[in-house]
């Protein structure tokens, strides 16, 4: 019947999958300090038309929403100058050192722009930030049992996040600010989503800190 509910089994059938192509050519457009962009030709079948498609060859990057003893998430704001803004966003950072571990990339942005090292780790949610144009994925860890950086080790900020301003928001009122527009940072958006729903059961079926990411450009 149209519009009726799919079963719990149905549901769990909902799963992105790799989807390979005959790749045709791919040459590199433009070498960027921290992207590049690819131009590749390809075809959806064998007899299919050739296709050509310009993105975002992106290493990946990976987000990290803090949540204290009280329920409440912490927030930070930053100037982004392509949008011209201060957006509320989580830490979050590049994963552009070869070989390095993805938690450990998490961690290393959660002390360098929050000043805080977690106990607890958990896979929040992942996603591609932009598929239609750009490679980048996404992976953000709920991180918890929040102890702060040793002073001697605090980390400088400089340039934009030398502006950094971090606050403390209970969860509900963070919700709120997405369902009414006001929050627009894409990390920080599916985050805070994504950790409401986790929170109806208490956060217990939350992946582990080291499940695996096919979806990593790494990984494909």
């Amino acid at each position: 019947m149209p519009g009726k509910s799919e079963t719990p089994n149905a549901a769990r059938q909902v799963s992105d999958a790799p989807s390979p192509r005959r790749l045709l050519s791919s040459r590199k457009v433009y070498e960027g300090r921290i992207w590049d962009v690819v131009s590749d030709s390809f075809q959806l079948s064998e007899q299919g038309d050739e296709l050509v498609r310009d993105y975002i060859d992106h290493p990946g990057a990976v987000a990290v929403l803090p949540m204290n003893d009280a329920g409440e998430v912490l927030l930070m704001k930053q100037y982004r100058h392509p949008v011209g803004m201060d957006l509320w966003e989580i830490p979050a950072g590049l994963l552009d050192i070869e070989g390095e571990d993805f938690v450990v990339g998490a961690a290393r942005e959660l002390a360098e722009e929050a000043d805080l090292v977690a106990g607890t780790w958990n896979v929040l949610v992942d996603f591609f930030n932009s598929p239609g144009s750009s490679s980048e994925a996404i992976r953000i860890y709920l991180a918890r049992d929040l102890t702060d950086v040793p002073h001697h080790e605090l980390h400088v900020r400089t340039d934009e996040e030398a502006e950094i301003e971090l606050h403390w928001t209970p969860l509900d009122l963070a919700v709120a600010a997405v369902l009414e527009g006001r929050l627009h940072n894409p990390s920080a958006v599916v985050g805070i989503l994504a950790a409401a729903a986790a929170r109806a059961d208490g956060f217990e079926h939350l992946r582990p800190a080291n499940a695996p990411w096919p979806a990593h450009p790494s990984q494909r």
